[in-house]
């Protein structure tokens, strides 16, 4: 491998997107080391560790919103990205400049053994590696006052748990997804995600699944540390009216607070329950200081993008990427309160199980039509490997299209009432909203929802 001249901002995304066709993971050990090199950019920062298999980033974004309205500095590392790189690094609910992507990017960069790299030797960062170390760079300058870190995969081996140390560990919920590399048992997935857990350091969790819980409670009490688990019955929906849904959770110690979603995705509910919990722990500690008012605007003002987002009058774009999602989606779908028939287009990533997704979505009735699709990215699922699922199903009409283009453009040019739900993975909601953003003929015949 060579080092070759890098002086612009597209130059380093062009040299990031093609990181996967020569490295692989590394153990936690070398990106611990790699980050010392940097000069220990983490331990400026006052970090919150948000792992789990659903719901990851929406529970970041709740508790950016919350800490945003107490007045708070809040830098968020998170992934993926649906149009733009930049998006992965908010700093203020900002992206950086593109000078500032590059800044960052040309110090890690500068900071590779080369010599040891041409020789087929030495250390380079995976693709999400080399993000969290800019990452890491970018909030240690900007001194924001909490830093949210999002795992990427698992968490014992992720490279966001390589920082020093954390203010507050978060667990959302577990479910299959990525068997390959985190096990084929929920308690196995449990056990990886567990690993973000640190002595010292309170831990907030979903507990919904009981083998999942089993395995953060026997881990918190080895690490003697106390915990919060956040189960169904810690909160209830009270109203769910004009797109908004209202229900009360618990919060700070022995106390419960009133909140309202501005979304109909019944889902999103869990997520601002263990953010809420989250704060009041922060709080409870005297790690942050919240008021009742401050936690409920924030919530009510949080808007994380493509999850359950109206991006056209009746049109709705979600990021349901596996199992436990789509079931998620599918029981917002069926309470939508939705009078006309639906639709939905499909599209999803080769190593997902989508063979139980689609069985998931044909089998609910819930859809008039669906619409196959096949995505831009190297990833996807081919259009003969999914309509093969569907022909299982002769009695859901279904449809295959080539692009995410194509399949956009008929969706709404055919349409007679109907609503549009788009699902199966944040890379098809990606390209919907990229398409959207260019203003292209046929696509903006009515204005997009906010």
């Amino acid at each position: 491998m060579q080092k070759r001249e890098i002086s612009t901002y597209e130059g380093a995304v062009e040299y990031l997107l093609s990181i996967p066709k020569f490295t692989s993971k590394h153990g936690i050990d070398e990106t611990r080391a790699f980050l010392h090199r940097l000069g220990d950019p983490d331990r400026k920062l006052s970090i919150l560790h948000v792992a789990g298999t659903n719901g990851k980033g929406s529970v970041c974004a709740y508790l950016r919103c919350i800490l945003e309205e107490a007045g708070y500095r809040v830098a968020v590392f998170t992934s993926p990205h649906l149009t733009d790189i930049r998006e992965r690094f908010l700093i203020g609910g900002r992206m950086p400049s593109k000078e500032a992507f590059l800044t960052a990017f040309l110090a890690v960069y500068g900071r590779l053994d080369w010599e040891a790299l041409a020789h087929g030797e030495g250390y380079h960062p995976t693709f999400f590696e080399y993000l969290f170390f800019m990452a890491m760079l970018l909030f240690a300058k900007e001194e924001p006052d909490y830093c949210i870190l999002e795992t990427g995969l698992g968490g014992r081996l992720d490279a966001t748990n390589s920082v020093a140390s954390k203010l507050l560990c978060v667990i959302t919920s577990i479910s299959f997804d990525h068997v390959e590399y985190l096990g084929d048992t929920i308690e196995a997935i449990a056990a990886e995600k567990a690993g973000i857990m640190r002595e010292g350091t309170p831990l907030v969790y979903s507990d919904v699944r009981p083998e999942a819980s089993a395995v953060f409670a026997k881990r918190a009490k080895m690490l003697q540390i106390p915990t919060f688990p956040v189960s169904k019955s810690g909160y209830t929906i009270s109203k769910i009216k004009n797109k908004t849904i209202d229900f009360l959770c618990e919060y700070r110690y022995h106390k419960s607070i009133h909140a309202r979603l501005h979304t109909i995705a019944r889902y999103q509910v869990e997520n601002a329950a263990l953010a809420i919990r989250s704060a009041g722990v922060l709080a409870d500690r005297g790690l942050a200081s919240l008021t009742r008012k401050q936690v409920q605007d924030g919530v009510e003002k949080c808007f994380w993008t493509g999850r359950m987002q109206e991006v056209l009058p009746e049109v709705y774009v979600d990021g349901a990427h596996n199992e436990d999602g789509i079931r998620a989606f599918l029981e917002t779908v069926g309470q939508d309160g939705c009078t006309c028939p639906r639709q939905l287009l499909f599209g999803v990533v080769k190593d997902k199980d989508y063979g139980r997704m689609l069985e998931e979505l044909a089998g609910s009735g819930l859809f008039q039509k669906i619409g196959i699709v096949r995505l831009k990215s190297a990833r996807g699922a081919s259009l003969e490997a999914l309509s093969e699922v569907m022909r299982a199903y002769p009695d859901c009409p279904c449809v295959l299209y080539e692009t995410v283009e194509e399949a956009l453009r008929r969706f709404l040019e055919d349409r007679h009432g109907e609503r549009i739900y788009i699902a199966g993975s944040l890379y098809l909601v990606g390209e919907v909203l990229e398409l959207l953003g260019r203003g292209e003929e046929g696509f903006q015949d009515a204005p997009a929802a906010e």
